[in-house]
């Protein structure tokens, strides 16, 4: 086996897209590169984009700062929330938002303003928005009901309305700079993340689905702990796969799963949140199913190191193992 350095597209937003680029950086044979999801529509990222006409900024600055020289100290900064002041619109926004907003607004691109945030925090891996263009996530639920809006679409599932379809509106278009840069992707890992509204919406961009189909090496899809509420009661990453590969048109290879869970006390706390173990499901037989303890603490998170290890060994056998 020969080793050389792989470039790998994320594809997520929320806070589990973050975690797994702050494992994978500390290997020095991969390049992660990050594809977010544009359709934030609550807290901070959605008050900035009604207020200042802006696209959301906060899961771009979240998956920046996983990828930084020095994460701890600029999450310390960059997170930390303005005080709500007299008079003041800006209040209550963490300092990374507003400066990543005003950037935008400075620049008149929101490419450029990411790759001057890259440059500000020594980023080693890019940070891409699936598209500069404006859209809410829409959803229909079982009982025909729809509603628009991230914070509204997890709002409906959770409280236990299952999602039929999801869409965007309106419709909108890849960045051709990103689906450039997916094309030069080595392989390509999808989540963690709320599924409905920070995996999902990435692949209703006109052009992602093409762009992926360029990519020659395996499509990984890492899955969530848990489902989202009682709307997800029964779903498995098995139902995760049909529904990513129905949108992206090409096969899912490998899913990551966990198959070691907490004490029952711990799983208690998120069952009285309709919360439940995600379970594999019969996944399709081109789907190779790698298990592992990736659960070690007491929340629902991901370790980011044995994911990261999970990752490298799913990588190096199939892009490395005949080389």
């Amino acid at each position: 086996m020969r080793l050389r350095e792989l470039s790998l597209g994320c594809f997520g937003g929320g806070t589990g897209l973050p975690s797994l680029l702050g494992g994978l950086k500390k290997n020095p044979w991969l390049h992660a590169n990050a594809v977010v999801t544009m359709f934030d529509s609550g807290g901070s990222s959605g008050q900035l984009r009604d207020e200042l006409g802006v696209l959301p900024p906060g899961d771009i600055l979240k998956c920046a700062l996983a990828l930084s020289r020095n994460e701890r100290e600029a999450r310390r900064v960059l997170l930390a929330r303005l005080p709500m002041l007299e008079h003041a619109r800006l209040g209550g926004h963490t300092g990374g938002n507003l400066l990543l907003s005003m950037m935008q607004r400075y620049s008149g691109d929101f490419l450029d303003a990411i790759d001057g945030l890259r440059a500000l925090l020594g980023c080693r891996g890019r940070v891409w928005p699936v598209s500069v263009q404006q859209a809410s996530v829409c959803a229909e639920y079982g009982d025909g009901s729809l509603t628009r809006g991230e914070v509204e679409v997890d709002a409906g599932q959770s409280s236990g309305r299952f999602v039929r379809r999801i869409w965007l509106e309106p419709p909108v278009s890849i960045h051709p700079a990103v689906a450039k840069a997916i094309g030069e992707f080595d392989a390509v890992i999808i989540g963690p993340g709320s599924f409905y509204t920070s995996l999902m919406p990435i692949f209703l961009v006109r052009g992602v689905a093409d762009a992926l189909a360029t990519v020659n090496g395996p499509i990984i899809l890492v899955a969530n702990l848990l489902t989202e509420g009682r709307g997800m009661a029964g779903f498995t990453a098995a139902d995760a796969v049909t529904r990513i590969e129905d949108a992206i048109q090409r096969r899912v290879d490998v899913v990551i799963t966990n198959v070691a869970w907490p004490s029952p006390q711990v799983l208690g706390r998120y069952a009285l949140e309709h919360k439940e173990p995600l379970a594999p499901g019969s996944l399709p037989p081109h789907c190779e199913l790698v298990g592992g303890e990736f659960w070690t603490g007491e929340i629902a998170r991901h370790d980011r190191l044995r994911l990261a290890y999970a990752v490298w060994a799913v990588l190096s056998r199939r892009l490395l193992g005949d080389a």
